[in-house]
């Protein structure tokens, strides 16, 4: 770069994102279990309407997204008009900074809170602040005690990535409530559809003027390859968002897959009870194995080792072995791996593996 051509403030103290693994050297069967997708992928219906799209690769698509936001209000009760689509929820975090945050500015996120969080608020000029969790749960006592007057927004992802935890809709409301005059509260529910009868804080946003929730098709819809979010609030805040958001940020793949996707709400109950079962089998399989983890509400599990070292080395096992899990040094967990709940053939796989390597067959058979 060159002295005369230079970022913005901030922008270059952004450290780049590392999503999870996807290969193995040297193996072409390796089991991904590195970034959280579901692993029966889309429905049949979403797989249809992508197929269909073929034909109309030649349009520009709808930049009001007023079909697929109108599905996601019948099937989620909301008014569409309140809702706003987006390039995974990432870019509907990028929006709520670009648009409340500046210099001098404070967004507020717990440690072990989602990496986009700190990125997006640098990337506005805004100032980071990262607060304690308790046993790896988010406190709201602490993210209270943390506001100030130049506090601008707060987020929250409940369940929580990569720990799995999550508080209830009362401790929700309770930190909304708490918060500054011109603070937002945004509740990132990426995971709220693997937690039965849980809204992931839409009541709160239809309720609150001060409460904003995102969402995603990536996860539990299976569409990670799309990329397709949303978000849901006042309507204050969706119009501000709309003003800088670019209008044709949605390919028309994405709609109407998305829009498939969200009306076929058999094949996301299926996932979530699938889930649920693979779930609490691994995580059983794990502890029995001396791998403990906290109750997971999400479609992962946060496997927590005696020490770095210990992670480590069972991660370049499970490699060697052809199984990727996530390393979460990057999340203030670098004694932890978090580990995709996959089909059962993988859950099984897995666990065989990390049972392996607590009885020091991996060093004998290395």
């Amino acid at each position: 770069m060159t002295s005369h051509i230079r970022p913005q403030p901030g922008i270059m103290e952004i450290e780049l994102y590392q999503g999870g693994a996807a290969h193995v050297a040297g193996r072409t069967d390796a089991i991904k279990l590195s970034s959280n997708e579901n692993p029966f992928g889309p429905s049949d219906k979403a797989k249809d309407a992508f197929a269909k799209c073929a034909h109309t690769l030649h349009r520009y698509p709808s930049t009001d997204h007023v079909r697929l936001r109108s599905a996601i209000g019948d099937v989620h009760r909301l008014d569409p008009d309140r809702i706003i689509c987006g390039v995974g929820s990432d870019e509907i975090i990028h929006l709520l900074c670009q648009s409340f945050v500046g210099p001098r500015d404070e967004v507020i996120f717990t440690e072990h809170g989602f990496l986009m969080y700190r990125i997006a608020t640098q990337a506005a000029g805004g100032t980071p602040v990262q607060v304690a969790e308790r046993e790896r749960t988010t406190d709201v006592d602490v993210i209270l005690s943390a506001c100030t007057k130049k506090t601008k927004l707060v987020f929250l992802a409940n369940p929580n990535n990569p720990t799995g935890t999550m508080i209830g809709l009362a401790e929700l409301e309770r930190l909304a409530n708490g918060l500054p005059k011109g603070a937002l509260l945004v509740i990132d529910g990426a995971y709220a559809e693997y937690v039965e009868g849980y809204d992931g804080g839409a009541e709160l946003a239809t309720r609150l003027p001060n409460v904003f929730m995102t969402r995603t098709f990536s996860k539990i819809y299976g569409l990670g390859g799309l990329r397709v979010g949303w978000g849901y609030g006042p309507r204050e805040i969706i119009d501000i968002l709309n003003r800088i958001r670019g209008p044709f940020n949605l390919a028309t793949a994405q709609l109407e897959t998305a829009e498939a996707a969200v009306r076929d709400q058999d094949w996301v109950n299926k996932c979530r009870d699938d889930n649920t079962r693979l779930r609490a089998w691994l995580a059983e399989a794990l502890a029995e194995k001396g791998v403990p983890s906290d109750t997971s509400t999400a479609n992962f599990i946060l496997a927590r080792f005696a020490s770095t070292q210990e992670a480590e080395a069972c991660d370049d096992w499970l490699k060697s072995e052809g199984v990727i899990v996530r390393r979460v040094a990057g999340y203030n967990l670098p004694n932890c791996l978090r580990i995709t709940v996959g089909d059962e053939p993988s859950c099984r796989r897995v666990a065989h593996l990390i049972g392996v390597f607590k009885a020091g067959g991996a060093s004998q058979t290395a």
